[in-house]
C-alpha cells in the first residue's frame, strides 16, 4: 500500500467590496497555484463569507482544472511510441 498527502493551502483576503483567494496545492510532485476573486454586489448588503465561498470555490474549480490537464498530458506522455 502506497499512501500520499496532499497539501492544500486557501488564503482569503478582503479588500472592501472584493474577496480575493490565493490557493496553492502541494502535491509533493507538482505545485499548483490559483488566484481569484469575487465582487460583492454594491446593492447588497455585506456578507463576507458568501464572497469567501464564491471566491474559494472559484479557486477550487480553477486548481481542478489544472489537475485534469496535468493528467492528461502525463498520460500522453506515457503512452507507448506507435510502431507503424
Amino acid at each position: 500500500m502506497h499512501t500520499k498527502t496532499w497539501t492544500l493551502r486557501v488564503d482569503l483576503f478582503e479588500e472592501g467590496e472584493i474577496t480575493k483567494v490565493h490557493a496553492v496545492l502541494d502535491t509533493g510532485d507538482n505545485r499548483l497555484e490559483s488566484r481569484t476573486e469575487a465582487h460583492r454586489n454594491p446593492h447588497d448588503p455585506p456578507a463576507p463569507e458568501i464572497g469567501d465561498e464564491y471566491a474559494a470555490g472559484r479557486a477550487l474549480v480553477d486548481l481542478g482544472n489544472q489537475l485534469l490537464r496535468a493528467g492528461m498530458a502525463d498520460a500522453d506522455a506515457n503512452e507507448p511510441p506507435l510502431h507503424g
